[in-house]
């Protein structure tokens, strides 16, 4: 196993790895992990998210598949998460998303593939005020 680098020494490299794909960094990284985990909960609004389908779920399924499900779910977006942060640790840029998708497609798909995930990042801001306003709106209506 390699040994644990300092978060200068991974500062210093990244900034030597962005110099050598000719940017410069400009964004400072100074989230601790609290403030991170803070940041990303209130995101993806997980209360809201499961107050909204935790009735159908317990419904149709009952509670097996529901604490089953969380943790199949669960397993699944970790692997994702460490695809992600693979991804994002090769290619450290700000606006990572398109630059990953075009680096990643190739020289002939890149311009659409960042098109596409242009589209499909727009698709998720919208879907993810969807559901926190459709599940008030069932609370009001319930009330």
């Amino acid at each position: 196993m390699a040994p644990r680098r300092s978060a200068a020494d991974t500062a210093e490299t990244d900034r030597s790895r962005l110099q050598e794909m000719g940017y410069k960094q400009e964004l400072k990284r100074g989230l601790s992990l609290a403030s991170n985990a803070a940041f990303s909960f209130s995101i993806i609004s997980v209360l809201m998210g499961v107050t909204a389908t935790y009735n159908t779920g317990l419904r149709y399924g009952g509670p097996v598949s529901m604490t089953l499900g969380w943790f199949v779910v669960s397993f699944f977006n970790g692997c994702v998460a460490l695809s992600m942060a693979e991804i994002c640790s090769a290619y450290p840029t700000s606006g990572g998303l398109y630059y990953w998708s075009a680096k990643l497609a190739g020289k002939n798909w890149a311009p659409f593939a960042s098109w596409i995930t242009g589209w499909y990042a727009l698709k998720y801001c919208y879907s993810t005020q969807v559901v926190p306003t459709w599940a008030c709106c069932l609370l009001d209506v319930s009330a």
